[in-house]
């Protein structure tokens, strides 16, 4: 791919991506991009916005600006390109990129949970994974992680794309269908559930880590950047490994100023359903780690060997080409 300003970059992916920068900072601070897999105001991004509102990456020397893209799968091609130093999606998608060539780690992994879980309607007569054959689906997009994951966990059923009418619909349109019964189950990060809980679906869950050891968010950064920005990276990593502990140790006030971040920027936000989704990001996804962030060989492992079994991926990576636990404290 050819060299392209990030900001004509991500008006030629989105049609005008909105970029937010962190508040004012001084000139000798390290300007770093940061790219997003889904909109800002995903509470998916909290741990993000948090550190922006609270100061943190100023702490760090770091001016970070966000950029939202189609999806992680998206994020690693552009951060691996040397389109941005920095950006987020899942600890698996290592493993999915770099096969193809794309040359990501994961610097961060953010809990020990897993992001995204599949869910089915509990009107639709769906108990298991297996139960997915033939039936609707709905992800964010083909370009994100939380697809792959979709596809790992059917893999543990002998299920593949082809098996189930798998359909992309947006951060919105994703939990929105399931809500409308348009969908008989969605690949979900806990927003999207929580959202459709409260309007009163009755919502069943299909996967887990028992079942898929899928992993939780991660923040990701190209071989060159981590070998040539480190404490720009590293500094990235410690500011938004700051704001998870303060959303695990403290959620209400995370969550107000999570609020109050949003309507300055003018970003939608329900205000109500802010807290119960960061206490469930901070209850199913951010716990579980000895060392928060620190990345698993042998997880990253096992979650591999599943995408290659599953014929996901067309080769395995050495697991120590996938991750780097050096910006973790």
């Amino acid at each position: 791919m050819t060299s392209l300003s990030l900001r004509t970059l991500s008006a030629a992916l989105l049609g005008g991506a909105v970029a937010v920068s962190a508040p004012a900072t001084a000139q000798d601070l390290t300007p770093v991009t940061y790219l997003l897999p889904a909109p800002q105001f995903l509470v998916a991004f909290a741990p993000m916005n948090l550190a922006a509102s609270r100061g943190y990456f100023e702490d760090e020397g770091v001016d970070l600006e966000f950029i939202t893209v189609r999806g992680g799968a998206e994020v690693a091609t552009q951060v691996g390109a040397g389109n941005a130093l920095v950006g987020g999606g899942i600890g698996d998608t290592s493993i999915i990129v770099r096969p193809n060539g794309v040359p990501v780690k994961s610097v961060a992994v953010l809990g020990g949970g897993a992001l995204t879980t599949v869910v089915a309607r509990g009107d639709r007569d769906i108990g298991s994974l297996a139960d997915l054959e033939g039936r609707t689906i709905s992800v964010q997009s083909f370009q994100d992680t939380t697809f792959y994951s979709l596809l790992g966990n059917m893999g543990t059923e002998g299920l593949s794309q082809s098996d189930a009418d798998i359909q992309a619909h947006g951060p919105a349109g994703v939990w929105q269908l399931f809500v409308a019964g348009e969908v008989d189950a969605m690949s979900a990060v806990p927003d999207w559930i929580y959202l459709a809980d409260a309007q009163g679906v009755e919502v069943v869950t299909l996967s887990s880590t028992e079942i898929f050891p899928s992993m939780a968010q991660a923040i990701i950064a190209s071989d060159d950047g981590i070998a040539n920005q480190p404490d720009a990276v590293c500094g990235v990593v410690r500011a938004i490994s700051r704001a998870v502990e303060d959303i695990m140790n403290d959620p209400e006030s995370a969550a107000t100023d999570f609020i109050a971040f949003m309507e300055e920027n003018e970003f939608p936000v329900q205000p109500d359903s802010v807290l119960p989704i960061m206490q469930s990001y901070a209850e199913t996804v951010y716990s579980g780690q000895d060392t928060l962030g620190m990345a698993d060989a042998d997880r990253i492992s096992t979650v591999q060997d599943f995408y290659l079994d599953a014929g996901i991926i067309r080769e395995a990576t050495p697991v120590e080409d996938l991750y780097t636990n050096e910006c973790i404290q």
